[in-house]
């Protein structure tokens, strides 16, 4: 299933890198968080997108950071695993929305 979302970079999280087990290859991926305030009646929105392969994570930091606007193209997946399921949101695009008005991305305080 191919998607899109548009938000704020809210935070890029730190690069995780290791080996497969299987093949013994090197891998690296990168998890941000896109806001929005497009929820049940204007509620801030979070997702966590993550970008896999060392080409991607470099160019996401390299050309977005925290505070940007942009438009996230994602897969949504579901893998199993012992019998438990795991659901990401798998980044293939982020484009930096220019000129836009960026407006600010309230946060709901439970009190």
């Amino acid at each position: 299933m191919k998607e899109t979302i548009k938000g704020v970079i809210k935070k890029m999280l730190p690069v995780e890198s290791g080996t497969a087990k299987s093949s013994g290859n090197e891998w690296k991926k990168q998890c941000f968080v896109v806001a929005n305030n497009e929820g049940y009646e204007g509620k801030e929105q979070i997702f966590c997108f993550e970008v896999f392969g060392a080409d991607k994570v470099d160019n996401l930091s390299k050309y977005n950071k925290e505070g940007d606007l942009v438009e996230v193209s994602f897969n949504i997946s579901t893998n199993e695993w012992n019998d438990k399921y795991f659901t990401s949101l798998q980044s293939w695009k982020v484009a930096k929305i220019e000129g836009a008005k960026i407006e600010e991305v309230k946060e709901d305080l439970p009190f």
